[in-house]
C-alpha cells in the first residue's frame, strides 16, 4: 500500500488539531529561533509560519502579543522589524526546554520537598503568584500556603523565588517519611496532590496522533526541508502542549505502565528522523533576511539524549 505524503499528514494534522497561532511562535522561539541566537526580523518568522497554516496577519499579532506579555523585545531598522528573547524570559524558556528535551525518569530518594507561606510572612497577591509559578513547575497545593514536590529542579526553585521577590519569604525544606506511627505512606501523596488523569490522556493522545507519522516516516524518511521543518514544530508544539502539564513525578510513583515514558520516545525518534532537513529550512529563512544568522549552537544537539549518535 503506498504511504500518504508528509505533506498530506501535515495538512490533515492542521485541520484536525489547528494550533493556537500565539502559542506556535512561542514554540518555534523555543526550538528553532533560541538555537540560532535567540533573534529573528519579523519577516523570517512570516515565511517560517507560512507552512504552518498562519498568514502573516496572524504573526503579526502574536508576536506583538508576546512582547506584551514580556516574552519578546522588539527594535526597528528602517521599515523593518526585528525581535529578540526578553533576557529575563531565557530562565523560563530554559526550563521549558530542559522538560522538553530531557527524559522523563527521574531518581527519587524518598525524600520530598515543602514549600511552606505563613499567612503573616506573606500577602495574597505573592502568595497567589507563587502559587501559579511553582505549580507550573509540578508543585502541587495540600493545603493553604503549603506546597510540596517529591523531586524538584533546586536552581529552577531558586529562579522562581529570586523572580517573585519571595527570597527569605517562605521556608523551604525536605522531609522523608516518618516510620512507626501509623501515618500514611508518603507515596500516597501522589493521590491527594495530583489529578494525572488529564495528562495521560494527553500523553495518549499524542501517541495517537503521532504513532502513524513515526511508521510512515521509517518507510520513506526521505522528506523535503520544509515538510521536515513542519513536522519537527508541530511535533514539538504537541508535545510541549501535554508535557508542560506533566509535573514532572518521579517514576516510582506514577501508574505504571506510564505513558509519558512512551510519548517522549516517539518524539525522541521522529525529531531525530527530521531535525536535520528541518535545520536547512530555518537556515535558510533566517539568512534570507540576515545572513549573519549564527549556526545552531551546541545544546541544540544535545537534545533527546543527542542527535549526532
Amino acid at each position: 500500500m503506498k504511504q500518504p505524503s508528509s505533506g498530506a499528514w501535515i495538512d490533515d494534522f492542521l485541520t484536525q488539531d489547528t494550533p493556537r497561532h500565539k502559542s506556535l511562535v512561542m514554540t518555534l522561539c523555543g526550538d528553532a529561533i533560541a538555537p540560532h541566537g535567540g533573534g529573528f526580523w519579523l519577516g523570517s518568522m512570516i515565511e517560517l509560519m507560512a507552512p504552518l497554516g498562519v498568514n502573516d496577519r496572524l504573526v503579526r499579532t502574536s508576536v506583538f502579543r508576546l512582547v506584551q506579555e514580556g516574552w519578546l523585545v522588539a527594535s526597528r531598522e528602517g521599515r523593518r522589524s526585528r525581535y529578540a528573547l526578553e533576557p529575563k524570559a531565557l530562565p523560563r524558556l530554559a526550563r521549558a526546554n530542559r522538560r522538553i528535551y530531557s527524559p522523563p525518569g527521574l531518581d527519587w530518594n524518598g525524600r520530598w520537598t515543602f514549600l511552606l507561606a505563613p499567612t503573616n510572612t506573606i500577602d495574597t497577591e505573592l502568595r497567589n503568584l507563587l502559587r501559579k509559578e511553582l505549580e507550573w513547575e509540578g508543585y502541587a497545593m495540600l493545603a493553604t500556603g503549603v506546597m510540596a514536590h517529591p523531586a524538584p529542579d533546586r536552581d529552577s526553585l531558586r529562579e522562581i523565588l529570586a523572580r517573585c521577590g519571595a527570597e527569605d519569604k517562605v521556608f523551604a525544606c525536605e522531609a522523608e517519611e516518618l516510620p512507626g506511627v501509623g501515618s500514611r505512606p508518603l507515596p500516597q501523596l501522589v493521590r491527594d496532590g495530583w489529578d494525572l488523569g488529564g495528562v495521560v490522556d494527553g500523553y495518549r493522545h499524542f501517541i495517537d496522533s503521532f504513532a502513524p507519522l513515526l511508521a510512515q516516516l521509517e518507510a520513506n524518511p526521505e522528506v523535503t526541508p520544509q515538510d521536515a521543518f513542519a513536522i519537527r514544530s508541530l511535533l514539538v508544539h504537541a508535545y510541549r502542549r501535554v508535557q508542560l502539564h506533566d509535573p514532572m513525578l518521579p517514576v516510582a510513583l506514577l501508574p505504571q505502565p506510564w505513558p509519558g515514558s512512551e510519548a517522549y520516545e516517539l518524539a525522541r525518534k521522529i525529531y531525530r528522523l527530521t531535525w536535520a532537513r528541518a535545520e536547512e529550512h530555518v537556515m535558510a529563512m533566517l539568512r534570507h533576511e540576515d545572513e549573519a544568522t549564527p549556526a545552531a549552537d551546541e545544546d541544540f544537539y544535545q537534545r533527546f539524549g543527542g542527535l549526532r549518535d
